[in-house]
């Protein structure tokens, strides 16, 4: 199964107003590790504010587009479901555009000279390291 990473909307807006990211035809670039990821619109279901609700959406992140084929409004933060209404971050599901295997060979994935970077065995580790620099100002 394909890695799938959720970026919720608000940390897109900030990391490219900053330029740390890049985002083209569907397709976000992390500029600093030349990562890039296919973007679908979705949403993470954060709490059931009805309490009615199905317990098995919350904490999950689904595609918007699946949502509303089950009937769903989203508008903003908030999203109602049949007679349950619910708290959601906007956001994207990304699927990154190579496999990591491929991505760590690349010459996006070295330094100056053709050295590797320090070495991330992971999308996650890759963007955690990514979200550190970003939030540090690096």
């Amino acid at each position: 199964m394909e890695n799938r990473i959720f970026f919720p909307q608000v940390a897109l807006d900030e990391w490219i107003v900053e330029g740390t990211a890049e985002l083209q035809d569907g397709e976000l670039t992390l500029l600093a590790v030349g990562r890039r990821y296919r973007l679908a619109e979705a949403v993470h279901v954060v709490s059931d504010a009805s309490g009615g609700g199905d317990a098995e959406l919350v904490g999950r992140v689904k595609a918007r587009v699946y949502l509303e084929q089950l009937g769903a409004e989203i508008v903003e933060t908030s999203m109602l479901l049949g007679d349950a209404a619910y708290d959601v971050e906007p956001g994207w599901i990304g699927v990154p555009s190579a496999p990591f295997a491929d991505y760590a060979a690349s010459a996006s994935a070295r330094g100056k000279g053709g050295r590797p970077l320090a070495e991330p065995k992971s999308d996650e580790e890759l963007l955690a390291r990514f979200a550190g620099k970003v939030t540090a100002g690096v």
